[in-house]
C-alpha cells in the first residue's frame, strides 16, 4: 500500500502592541486528506479550547483537499463558532479549494 500523501504545518503566533486580538496563523503545505486530518485537529483544537484568539488557516500551499479534509475544516469552524470567543478563518484559497467550498455551499460558513 502506498504511503499517505503528506501534509505539514507552520504555526506562527502574532502578539504585540500592534495586534488587538492575538492571532495564530497555520500555513498548510501539501494535501489535506482522510489519512492526515487528525494532524490539523491536534494543532487547532487546543487553540479553540483556549479561546480569545483569531485562528487563520492559510491554504496558499494546500495542493489538494478531499471530503475528509473538508469535513475536518467544517468541524473545526463549528467548534470555533460554538466556543464563541474564537474566530477561525481560511485565507489564500486556491481556485480549486474555493470552488469546492462554493459547490458544497460552505463559502458563507467560512466568511463569518
Amino acid at each position: 500500500m502506498a504511503a499517505e500523501p503528506g501534509i505539514r504545518f507552520d504555526v506562527e503566533e502574532s502578539v504585540g502592541e500592534f495586534v488587538d486580538f492575538p492571532m495564530v496563523t497555520i500555513k498548510c503545505h501539501g494535501r489535506l486528506v482522510s489519512g492526515n486530518t487528525e494532524e490539523l485537529k491536534k494543532i487547532v483544537k487546543p487553540l479553540i479550547e483556549a479561546g480569545g484568539k483569531k485562528i487563520v488557516i492559510d491554504c496558499s500551499d494546500m495542493q489538494h483537499i478531499d471530503s475528509s479534509g473538508l469535513g475536518a475544516l467544517v468541524g473545526l469552524k463549528v467548534s470555533a463558532v460554538n466556543k464563541g470567543l474564537v474566530k477561525l478563518e481560511l485565507v489564500n484559497l486556491s481556485p480549486r479549494v474555493a470552488e469546492l467550498l462554493k459547490l458544497t455551499s460552505l463559502t458563507d460558513l467560512f466568511a463569518k
